[in-house]
């Protein structure tokens, strides 16, 4: 039994949500539109202002599928009223990120500084300069993004160098240790 499944989803007031035949889901919020292919065998229904998924049998897809459809018309929802973020901490001498346009600009001690064109939907913003903000409504694109950021100089176990998520915790080694 699939216990996020089962759970209602409130739809706030200021949330216009659709539904059609084919459980193709469209989302406006006062912060955008979203919209996602669903899949066809879940029974989605919104009566009163909150939406319930129900499966149609007990076979293993249908299990697996029920929680996940609850889960993606949540985010949807959430997306479209609060938005997500991800921060990013830049650790390191040397190490620094610029705002340029839409262009982020990381300075990570390669001969070279890399330049990020922010994709559509996402927006990127610079705190001091190792503090950098990814916000967007679509929860998979601004995770996406900041783990394409992160994968440029992920954080080493000795001195903790590099780009690491806010509450990511790196486990550190002891080194070399003489006579």
């Amino acid at each position: 039994m699939s216990r996020i499944g089962l759970k209602p989803i409130n739809v706030p007031s200021n949330v216009e949500l659709k539904v059609d035949a084919n459980n193709f889901v469209t989302v406006k919020g006062p912060k955008g539109a979203l919209e996602q292919q669903l899949s066809k065998t879940m029974k989605i229904e919104l009566n009163d202002g909150v939406l319930t998924v129900a499966r149609p049998n007990d076979e293993k897809e249908s299990r697996s599928l029920h929680g996940l459809t609850r889960t993606l018309l949540n985010n949807m929802i959430v997306g479209v009223t609060d938005g997500y973020e991800k921060v990013l901490e830049i650790v390191g001498v040397g190490y620094r990120a610029q705002k340029q346009g839409k262009k982020l600009v990381l300075n990570l001690g390669y001969s070279h500084p890399v330049e990020m064109e922010d994709p559509n939907g996402i927006e990127t913003a610079v705190e001091g300069t190792n503090k950098i903000l990814v916000r967007g409504i679509d929860k998979q694109q601004v995770g996406n993004y900041a783990a394409v950021i992160r994968d440029w100089r992920r954080p080493e176990p000795y001195k903790g160098k590099g780009i690491k998520y806010s509450n990511e915790v790196v486990r550190r080694k002891a080194g070399k240790t003489g006579k």
